[in-house]
């Protein structure tokens, strides 16, 4: 069973949801890129799930409980003292990142006031290209160098700009087909697979 709720007002600026899986039968779900980094408790000890850029399988054992802290894209900032480019496709435990097994969200709440704010155009990026915009566009309408433009998505996002465009683009084509939406109204290019089936990283 799966749940996610809010994070409350002092890390909604940040977090996306708190989560939560209890697993009831032993099975493989599959974890998909989805462009955020989670804080996780689970049987492998607590470890931060960098942004993946393919599809990982998760072997699950009955009674096994994940819990989890979900950042949104790019609002990591330098909360582990690394960018988002560092982590991807890794999975790292806390104690390797400086963070504490007992990590309350107070405490993150205190240690985020305290690091590096996210890039402030990492909103506008995502928010962009997932609207449809080309890379160059957003490079455009932001100011910047594509060159630019890549290396602060590496770092906000831990994609390229490219990367990136085809993962918030399905994420929005998933959003509308679970939401019932006829595929027709999909976004072009949604062939880049996101979180899939499970929520568990």
């Amino acid at each position: 069973m799966y749940a996610e709720w809010s994070p409350g007002a002092s890390l909604a600026d940040r977090v996306a949801c708190l989560w939560k899986q209890d697993c009831a039968e032993e099975g493989t779900q599959i974890v998909v890129p989805d462009a955020c980094v989670d804080l996780i408790w689970g049987p492998e000890g607590p470890h931060v799930a960098g942004p993946d850029t393919g599809p990982v399988p998760v072997r699950m054992r009955a009674g096994d409980v994940y819990r989890g802290i979900r950042f949104r894209p790019g609002a990591l900032g330098g909360l582990l003292g690394v960018p988002a480019g560092e982590l991807r496709d890794e999975r790292v435990s806390f104690a390797d990142l400086g963070l504490p097994a007992d990590l309350t969200l107070e405490a993150l709440a205190e240690r985020l006031r305290k690091s590096a704010t996210p890039d402030p155009a990492a909103p506008a990026i995502a928010a962009a290209l997932r609207s449809g915009s080309s890379v160059r566009e957003v490079a455009r309408d932001l100011g910047l160098s594509e060159r630019h433009l890549h290396r602060r998505a590496v770092a906000a996002f831990g994609y390229s700009p490219k990367t990136l465009q085809r993962i918030v683009r399905f994420q929005r084509a998933l959003s509308l087909a679970r939401s019932g939406c006829r595929w027709p109204r999909w976004p072009r290019r949604a062939d880049t697979p996101t979180r899939l089936i499970s929520p568990t990283r």
